[in-house]
């Protein structure tokens, strides 16, 4: 199963510092799950002004586990990076 992720950074004065001191490790988890086949496509959202305020990702998980596994694992996470998260099935149209 395919997921959208859409995950919001925190908002008060410290977010973009800590987004960025825990940014090395998540691209390096993001990688690990490229390398299996599970990440797909994926970068960060901006505000109007181009500053990075969330991510978005798409993942290839074969099963729900892996979906919450990843949910508490991923250093955005862990680390205190993302406030909301929200996550939905995606089927990609083939056009």
């Amino acid at each position: 199963m395919q997921y959208v992720i859409h995950a919001y950074d925190h908002t008060d004065t410290n977010a973009l510092d800590r987004r960025m001191a825990v940014r090395p490790s998540h691209l390096d988890y993001v990688r690990q799950l490229k390398e299996k086949g599970q990440f797909l496509l994926g970068g960060a959202l901006l505000n109007a002004d181009g500053n990075m305020i969330g991510s978005m990702l798409i993942l290839d998980l074969e099963t729900e586990d892996q979906l919450n596994d990843y949910l508490e694992t991923d250093p955005y996470i862990v680390e205190g990076v993302w406030d909301k998260i929200d996550v939905k099935p995606f089927r990609r149209a083939d056009v």
